[in-house]
């Protein structure tokens, strides 16, 4: 009851929060048309493990292709197991990423490796979706983990065939971003919302109109598209975006409640309401306990005296606590909603059987979305 008392108090005071300021800025709630990262991946070795690496053949004749490359021709059964990784590596170009920058890359053992802890990846080259080669890595690689193991036992911490390399690509070939565009002769840029609502887009649209009028139209629920006035020319662009983005709208949320029922999270949106209805809440308590009995036959008088053996014994109690119908009047807001479901100390388990309750009854005054 605590713990839930504590959770409420928490909502409540996020609500309270939201309603001193409730605006953001267009920045925070929306993304400009154009302006995306691109996965980049590669198949990559490892060298320098301690016995944790694959024992397959694979990365065997993957080790004889790179030594292939010095002149050195091997077999693979030339070459040990245990020392080698092949792993898969992959990283994010940023969309205003030059050529030459460092950037981070993610490193995934696919073969039978059982950790990566010290190893060093060979020079891998990273290519795009269109096959092309724009960065390449190497590098010692981090982990977020480790995994030690001796003959009779094992200690692992979080995932060892894991690793990172901060700054271990540099880009070779950049992908600018395009956000800038023409249509009839004049420029555009597009504002897409994070999450779309007619309400909120409206908003942005006027908010920019004030800063510059009649420059900007709602697309649709989650686009806004706004003209880039003529003496903003090619290097005054990006003070016209940092202009516009800066600018705060006050976010419209719709009324939701979302429930994950194999965690028991509830998240309920600020306007969600419910109507008069009578509630009754009671809990119901299933005890199973397990234990062993000894048996011991008592054949005195027998050639065959039997056999002491252990005999399960289950014992099984079911409680029921009282319940009561409790009114609960309409609420309006967040804060007003978790007074009354915690006034009749209701468990994240039971709320979630109430939401579902209240909305086949068509008092849940919101969207019900179930994970």
């Amino acid at each position: 009851m605590r713990k839930l008392t504590a959770i409420i108090s928490v909502l409540i005071m996020f609500t309270a929060a939201a309603n001193l300021a409730r605006a953001e800025r267009i920045k925070d709630i929306a993304t400009i048309q154009g302006v995306r990262g691109n996965p980049l991946s590669g198949v990559g070795l490892v060298v320098g493990l301690a016995g944790t690496g694959d024992q397959s053949l694979p990365s065997q004749r993957m080790l004889t292709n790179v030594l292939r490359r010095s002149d050195l021709v091997f077999s693979p059964d030339d070459l040990p197991t245990g020392s080698i990784a092949m792993v898969m590596v992959t990283a994010e170009l940023g969309p205003f990423d030059h050529v030459g920058k460092k950037i981070d890359v993610d490193v995934s053992a696919i073969g039978d490796a059982d950790s990566l802890q010290g190893g060093v990846l060979l020079l891998t080259e990273l290519k795009g979706a269109d096959g092309q080669v724009y960065a390449t890595a190497q590098g010692s690689i981090f982990l977020g983990g480790f995994a030690a193991t001796g003959e009779a036992a094992t200690a692992t911490k979080n995932h060892p065939t894991v690793g990172r390399i901060p700054g271990g690509a540099y880009v070779e070939r950049s992908e600018i971003a395009t956000f800038i565009e023409n249509i009839a002769g004049k420029q555009y840029v597009t504002l897409n919302l994070r999450n779309e609502d007619f309400t909120t887009a409206n908003r942005m649209t006027t908010a920019i109109n004030q800063l510059f009028p009649n420059q900007a139209h709602t697309v649709d629920a989650s686009s806004v598209r706004v003209k880039i006035p003529p003496e903003y020319d090619r290097e005054k662009v990006a003070f016209f975006v940092d202009s516009i983005t800066q600018q705060e709208v006050k976010v419209d949320m719709p009324a939701i409640v979302v429930i994950n029922e194999r965690t028991g999270t509830i998240v309920v949106g600020e306007k969600v309401g419910i109507s008069t209805v009578a509630i009754s809440q009671g809990s119901l308590v299933v005890k199973v306990k397990e234990s062993a009995m000894v048996s011991q036959p008592q054949a005195n008088f027998s050639d065959n005296p039997g056999q002491t053996v252990a005999v399960p014994d289950t014992s099984i109690g079911v409680s029921e606590s009282q319940g009561y119908l409790i009114p609960v009047n309409r609420v309006v807001t967040v804060s007003e909603l978790a007074k009354a479901l915690n006034a009749i100390g209701a468990t994240p388990r039971d709320l979630i059987a109430i939401f579902n309750a209240l909305k086949q009854a068509g008092a849940l005054q919101a969207e019900l979305k179930i994970m």
